[in-house]
């Protein structure tokens, strides 16, 4: 076969395979359809029986992708396959892979869309370079405004880091299209976030940058609630101290490499990014951090 017959055979092929998907999902809509139309009894019998459905199939694809991550070898086919939209779309539907970093950051700027919007701007998502840095763009009435450092640190940067506390670093890039207001439409050159710089209030200072270990944890309590910090660098993390497995306290755990393994079940977890290396389903849960002149502040989350 031809180079140029085989590249048609898989062309054909992903058509296939791309309408079969599109079929399978209009079906899907239909059948919604229809239940909704049945008795509360009908329509609970159906919901009991996908969810049963669900957690076989969520069972199976843990146990499946728990094997094969044991193999190095098989693992990198599996991160490719993840990489695979549909692939991804069902895994994340059942909660076996968390959202990624790209969908995080776009949840979060979809957050503050609205405050720009009603000042005629908008942001948008330009680059995101691993591990810890995002550059976004000022758009609208919001690029070039004198009030725009304010939009960035109050507005922006806030709901990143809320949404992905692994962000340390927000960059602004330059060169935006800036869209003249229309006429006799005002343009406020004061920030949408002015208003809430009362919102520091939900930062608790906690320590300073130098007593939170490298690569250990320092236990604390933030209102009630006993968390574990531990620093990467300039970078700190902060987390529930209580086991994805069980909820149990952690901080009697030993500590290697960044790592914390808890003492009742021996889960593992990166104390950098709080993903459990045990179970990958499950990770710790996070809470805000942010470090102004060496202190550490909390955001209970």
């Amino acid at each position: 076969m031809s180079a140029s017959a085989e590249a048609m055979s898989s062309q054909t092929q992903h058509d296939k395979e791309q309408s079969d998907l599109d079929t399978l999902l209009k079906d899907i809509q239909l059948l919604e359809g229809l239940v909704e139309a049945w008795d509360d009894h009908q329509r609970n019998t159906v919901q009991a029986l996908i969810q049963a459905h669900n957690e076989l199939n969520k069972a199976a694809f843990t146990k499946l992708i728990r094997v094969l991550k044991a193999d190095p070898a098989a693992l990198i086919a599996l991160k490719n396959a993840v990489s695979d939209e549909v692939v991804y779309a069902v895994l994340r539907y059942h909660g076996i892979v968390k959202p990624s970093l790209h969908e995080r950051v776009e949840s979060a700027l979809e957050s503050v869309r609205p405050y720009l919007q009603n000042h005629n701007g908008n942001v948008e998502l330009v680059e995101i370079i691993p591990p810890e840095t995002v550059i976004i763009r000022l758009l609208g009435a919001c690029d070039g405004c004198p009030a725009s450092s304010l939009t960035l640190s109050e507005g922006v940067e806030k709901a990143i880091k809320e949404h992905c506390p692994e962000i340390a670093t927000i960059k602004k890039a330059k060169g935006g299209i800036t869209v003249k207001p229309v006429d006799d439409v005002n343009v406020n050159f004061i920030s949408p976030f002015a208003q809430n710089e009362d919102e520091d209030k939900d930062w608790f200072f906690v320590c300073k940058l130098d007593d939170v270990p490298e690569a250990d944890i320092k236990v604390t309590t933030v209102r009630g609630n006993e968390v574990l910090l531990s620093r990467f660098g300039e970078k700190v993390t902060c987390y529930q101290n209580a086991c994805a497995h069980l909820a149990m306290p952690m901080d009697m755990g030993a500590v290697y490499n960044g790592i914390l393994v808890c003492p009742h079940h021996g889960f593992e977890y990166s104390l950098e990014s709080g993903e459990c290396l045990t179970a990958p389903e499950v990770q710790l849960h996070t809470h805000a951090v942010r470090v102004i002149n060496e202190r550490v502040e909390v955001k209970l989350s």
